[in-house]
């Protein structure tokens, strides 16, 4: 999937804090910004990992492209590779919803653990809430 937005590199430990966080400028910028590419689904994206969920990461605010584009000044664009994954629903008032699932996330892989790739994860936003799709190892369930 291709995604075009808005992004930062941040980390959980500056996303806790007010002061520090950055999502909460992405997504205002992405509600200003975004309609230049269109109406595709509003999407996060999660990559460039520095190991794992207790490391610094870039995240991007945005929404689907159905191809590559040149996107609009200041603005990103993201390729996510097709890869194993685990989905996680986070259905509710946001953004409780969205921390409830990433807490589901943390608590299923914990920092260190195997099995979670750290190489691209996606929120797919719409009506109902979001779906976290999790970048897992292919091997993740196997004996």
């Amino acid at each position: 999937m291709h995604v075009v937005g808005h992004q930062a590199r941040t980390s959980n430990a500056l996303e806790r804090n007010p002061a520090t966080a950055r999502l909460p400028r992405l997504w205002d910028q992405a509600a200003a910004t975004l309609t230049a590419h269109g109406p595709g689904r509003l999407c996060v994206v999660y990559f460039d990992y520095e190991r794992d969920h207790e490391g610094q990461y870039t995240v991007l605010v945005g929404v689907e492209v159905p191809e590559p584009v040149q996107p609009a000044p200041g603005m990103t664009l993201v390729t996510v590779p097709a890869s194993d994954c685990l989905v996680y629903c986070a259905r509710g008032p946001i953004p409780e919803a969205l921390m409830a699932a990433w807490r589901h996330v943390w608590a299923a892989f914990p920092a260190g653990s195997p099995g979670r790739a750290y190489t691209f994860d996606v929120e797919i936003h719409g009506p109902g809430g979001a779906d976290l799709y999790v970048a897992v190892t292919p091997t993740i369930g196997q004996p």
